[in-house]
C-alpha cells in the first residue's frame, strides 16, 4: 500500500507548530516530493524516508512557500550523498523559478554533484507529469494569483489514489481532478481571491465523491475547529492536517 506523507501542512505565514505545506508520497521502489518551501529534508529524515530512493520532485506553482527550499534540499542531497540526478517536473512559471533559484549558487566545484533535469508539464487538465513503476501522476489547473497546478497521484500497484488541491480558490477544475480519490489534500487557507475555506473544501470533497478530505495550508487566523464543525454537516469525513501526519491510501 502506498502512504502519503505530511511533511508541512502550513500557509506562507502560520504559527510555530507548521512549516509551509509539502507532501510526499512513498510505494515499493520510490518517493515523489511535492513542493518544498521548507526544509524539506528535515521532514523526509524525520519520516525515515530513504533520500536515495526520492525519485522526483513536483512543484505546484512558483511561489516562495512552495519552491523557495530547492537550492537546500539539494545540497541536502548531495551532502547525504546522492549522486544520481533528479527530475524536477512542473508548469513552465514554477519549472523556471525552481531553476533560478537553484542557479544562485555555484554548486560547479562540488564533486559529485548531482544534476537536476527539469520537465515542463502543459497548463491544461489532465496534464501528464510521469508515469513510473509505482506511481501515475497527472496535473489540472486551479484558480491561484500565480499559475498553478493541482495533482491527482495513482498508486500503480494498489489503485489508490491522492488529490492535491495546491493554492487555490474553489475551482471546477480541481473538482474534476479530485472525482472519486480515496484522499482529498485540500488547501483551507480561507475564503478570498486565490484561496478556499474550509466549508467551500468540504463542498467541493462531496461533490467530488472522494472518501476523506484533508485539510492543509492553514494559516493563524479565525475558528478552525468551529468551521470544521459546520462543514461535516455537508461532508463528514474532515481532519485538519498537522505536520507529521501519515496516511495510507
Amino acid at each position: 500500500m502506498a502512504t502519503l506523507h505530511l511533511l508541512g501542512t502550513g500557509a506562507a505565514f502560520s504559527d510555530a507548530a507548521r512549516t509551509t505545506t509539502m507532501l510526499a508520497v512513498s510505494g515499493p521502489a520510490s518517493t515523489v516530493v511535492i513542493d518544498c518551501g521548507g526544509d524539506v529534508v528535515r521532514w523526509l529524515l524525520a519520516h525515515e524516508l530513504d533520500l536515495d530512493r526520492i525519485e522526483a520532485l513536483v512543484v505546484t506553482h512558483e511561489h516562495a512557500d512552495h519552491v523557495s527550499g530547492f537550492p537546500l534540499m539539494m545540497e541536502r542531497l548531495w551532502l547525504a550523498g546522492r549522486r544520481r540526478p533528479l527530475d524536477v517536473y512542473g508548469i513552465a512559471p514554477a519549472v523556471e523559478q525552481v531553476r533560478r533559484l537553484h542557479d544562485a549558487f555555484d554548486t560547479s566545484e562540488w564533486p559529485g554533484y548531482p544534476e537536476v533535469r527539469y520537465h515542463e508539464v502543459p497548463l491544461e487538465e489532465g496534464a501528464p507529469v510521469f508515469r513510473s513503476d509505482d506511481w501515475e501522476i497527472t496535473a489540472t489547473p486551479g484558480c491561484h494569483a500565480v499559475p498553478v497546478t493541482g495533482l491527482r497521484i495513482v498508486d500503480l500497484h494498489g489503485g489508490g489514489s491522492v488529490a492535491y488541491s495546491a493554492d487555490t480558490e474553489p475551482c471546477s477544475t480541481i473538482e474534476h481532478l479530485a472525482a472519486g480519490a480515496d484522499v482529498l489534500v485540500h488547501e483551507a487557507t480561507g475564503s478570498g481571491p486565490g484561496h478556499t475555506g474550509v466549508l467551500d473544501a468540504a463542498q467541493i470533497a462531496s461533490r467530488a465523491g472522494v472518501r476523506h478530505l484533508r485539510l492543509v495550508h492553514i494559516a493563524p487566523n479565525g475558528d478552525l475547529e468551529g468551521a470544521v464543525i459546520e462543514a461535516r454537516r455537508v461532508f463528514a469525513d474532515i481532519t485538519i492536517g498537522a505536520d507529521g501526519d501519515i496516511l495510507p491510501f
